[in-house]
């Protein structure tokens, strides 16, 4: 696909997204089939009816809360389709929000059915994850015009971190370094602006890099639930002690969900679960963050080698298949309180955390 082919498939998908956003249905053509959707989340019963489809599309992990993985269509990874599933939004909604899930304890039963393009399924998902809705629609065969519409592959352009550049620079004193410099990176279609903080005065030797995942809760509201902000105060301070070193500020809420869904996990932790069956009772992976991105914001620093800050091994992985040499991994320990220690926990049992 050529660079004007590509802006003009993640513009398309851009306004797909928006369209999603704003409950209007919208197309997604896939190499094996072309589907007609309206975001549950958003939608309005009006709509609805407009669309005149009650079948509903949910994310496999939701499928799996659902117990509806013993149906062959159901059977492989991957979205679900289930037929006449709900005739109003209130209707899909218990189905696809898990804080719903007590009041309406008996759901189905349900058939599920083939996708009708399981490409553009996929893409759907990815394009509510992105939006930052619950991952479920309701879905229909494409047919006659469709106003808005989109292709998988315009989502993944959408998505390509080589998108990303440079926007602005400027010195920025902080509390941790008083020489320290802000680099904000955009792309056109997105809305949310990543951050690099460069510390100190760049020599020969890898700087300490330290990945941080945008936590409105806990690096603004200070939120004993997490150890971000005091992971992010830890790493500057440390990054100041070292010869130089770079925080990247990933725009990626919630490990990658957004902040509404997040707050959605939150409640489900209040009923008992822990963050990992949270995310997959919600519909979605337990990690959906894009560390491409921050590959390819070190490609645009000049960064190639790094002392890597964290205490998860699989950002070394991720970083090193983006081409990023990782030399050293620094572990980043800090004490626990009463309201994190669970999750703290889960991090080190469930997602291979280490120190």
């Amino acid at each position: 696909m050529t660079d004007s082919a590509k802006d003009f498939g993640a513009r398309q998908a851009a306004r797909a997204i928006d369209a999603l956003r704003r409950g209007w249905a919208f197309r997604v053509l896939g190499n094996d089939g072309a589907l007609d959707l309206l975001a549950v989340e958003s939608a309005r019963d009006a709509a609805l009816t407009e669309f005149g489809a009650t079948d509903i599309l949910l994310s496999g992990e939701r499928a799996v809360t659902l117990k509806l993985t013993n149906q062959r269509a159901a059977a492989a990874p991957g979205p679900v389709r289930l037929e006449k599933a709900a005739h109003d939004v209130a209707a899909a909604l218990a189905i696809a929000d898990p804080a719903l899930d007590l009041a309406n304890p008996l759901k189905g039963p349900f058939r599920t059915v083939a996708t009708g393009g399981d490409s553009a399924a996929e893409a759907a998902m990815t394009m509510a994850r992105h939006a930052g809705l619950l991952p479920a629609f309701f879905v229909r065969e494409a047919a006659g015009e469709a106003e808005t519409f989109c292709t998988a592959d315009d989502v993944a352009s959408l998505l390509d971190p080589a998108r990303l550049e440079i926007a602005a620079r400027a010195r920025l004193p902080v509390a941790a370094s008083e020489s320290a410099e802000i680099i904000a990176f955009r792309s056109p279609e997105e809305a949310s602006d990543h951050v690099a903080l460069v510390i100190g005065q760049r020599d020969g030797n890898p700087p300490v890099v330290r990945l941080h995942s945008e936590c409105l809760t806990g690096d603004v509201l200070g939120s004993l639930k997490c150890d971000c902000g005091p992971q992010l105060h830890a790493a500057l301070h440390a990054m100041s002690d070292a010869p130089w070193g770079v925080l990247l500020y990933l725009r990626q809420e919630g490990r990658g969900i957004g902040l509404v869904n997040k707050l959605r996990a939150y409640a489900l932790q209040d009923q008992g679960y822990d963050t990992v069956d949270a995310n997959l009772r919600l519909g979605f992976p337990v990690e959906a963050r894009d560390f491409a991105i921050a590959g390819r914001m070190l490609e645009l620093l000049n960064v190639p080698r790094i002392r890597l800050m964290t205490n998860n091994p699989e950002k070394v992985a991720r970083l090193e298949k983006e081409g990023v040499e990782v030399v050293e991994r620094l572990p980043l320990a800090l004490p626990t309180n009463k309201f994190n220690e669970q999750y703290l926990s889960t991090k080190r049992d469930r997602t291979g955390h280490q120190l």
